[in-house]
């Protein structure tokens, strides 16, 4: 039955295919010990071996050198004391510094363990011989990209790229005025406060950018319209376009809509002719400010702006 669970879960089931993996080695472990007449639970093994291999130790030097937390391996060391295989030198006032050690009946497993340790080691490059794919090379791999990129991150990255597939870039219509207006004053009122510009703008679109050779652009997830941004012709002899009334709604963050917004209007902007485009934004912004300098938006030095909420200026040059 787990196998066919396995198979219609797929990937999803990573986790647990891997637990009941682990399960049936913990399984097979405890019949080597008992088969061996060794009196060893092998979630002890790590810390026996420590031990074995490098005398005294502390409970925070093997929990370090195994990977584990130190509680878990004070229950070890607790659980192995009472069975008279670990001896402790505790240093009077001071718990941190109590050494952990094998006791005499401890060290009297290590041939055993050792004699073990060969046969289990031969019997598993056994089965990798037999094996198609090496269990444990494939171990180290995954374990190391990982650790470049956890599988949290990968999925977070595929969960964006399918969503992204649902937002659809479109031209800015009657239709989308009050989206327009009602996602940029969301932001404004939550951060700052609406000024006369922002209520020109907002209002009558189609008058303060649209009819002076601006643009808006609408991103529509769903065909909802969650996301809006416009391209606002300068009166500017350095600067031809100004990137502004930028607004994602909260619900549709991290959807890669703000990216996807920004470098349709910088496409935009560089089919309109432009060479520089311009911004000002607030350093409070911080997702917003560091979205414009990946795009390669660059501070510029203070100009007057219309807004009093504007502390920084941008400008991006275009290909």
């Amino acid at each position: 039955m787990e196998k066919i669970f396995y198979a219609r879960t797929g990937k999803m089931a990573l986790g647990s295919r891997l637990r009941t993996l682990s399960s049936l080695f913990t399984e097979e472990a405890e019949k080597i010990y008992t088969q061996n007449h060794i009196p060893l639970k092998p979630k002890w093994f790590p810390v026996f071996y420590m031990l074995s291999q490098n005398g005294e130790q502390t409970i925070t030097q093997i929990a370090i050198a195994i990977g584990h937390s130190q509680p878990s391996v004070s229950r070890i060391v607790r659980e192995m004391t009472a069975k008279g295989l670990l001896t402790e030198n505790k240093k009077p006032g001071d718990k941190r510094q109590t050494r952990i050690a094998l006791s005499p009946k401890g060290r009297a497993l290590v041939p055993l363990i050792t004699d073990q340790c060969t046969d289990v080691t031969n019997a598993v490059e056994e089965l990798t011989r037999e094996a198609v794919h090496n269990l444990w090379e494939a171990i180290d791999e995954w374990e190391f990209l990982l650790e470049q990129k956890s599988l949290s991150r990968r999925v977070l990255e595929q969960q964006r790229q399918r969503e992204s597939s649902y937002i659809r870039i479109a031209d800015y219509t009657p239709e989308y005025q009050s989206a327009f207006r009602s996602l940029n004053e969301a932001w404004i009122s939550r951060y700052f406060e609406m000024e006369a510009a922002d209520k020109r703008a907002l209002t009558n679109p189609r008058k303060y950018i649209l009819d002076k050779g601006g643009c808006i652009l609408v991103a529509l997830y769903k065909d909802a319209p969650v996301g809006v941004c416009a391209l606002i012709k300068m009166n500017d002899p350095e600067y031809d376009y100004e990137m502004a009334k930028m607004a994602v709604a909260p619900a549709a963050q991290g959807k890669n809509i703000g990216k996807l917004l920004a470098g349709a209007i910088i496409n935009r902007a560089k089919k309109m002719g432009a060479s520089r485009l311009y911004l000002e934004s607030n350093t409070r912004l911080k997702p917003a400010i560091s979205l414009y300098y990946k795009l390669g938006f660059k501070k510029i030095n203070n100009r007057p702006s219309p807004y009093k909420r504007a502390n920084i200026q941008m400008a991006l040059e275009l290909e």
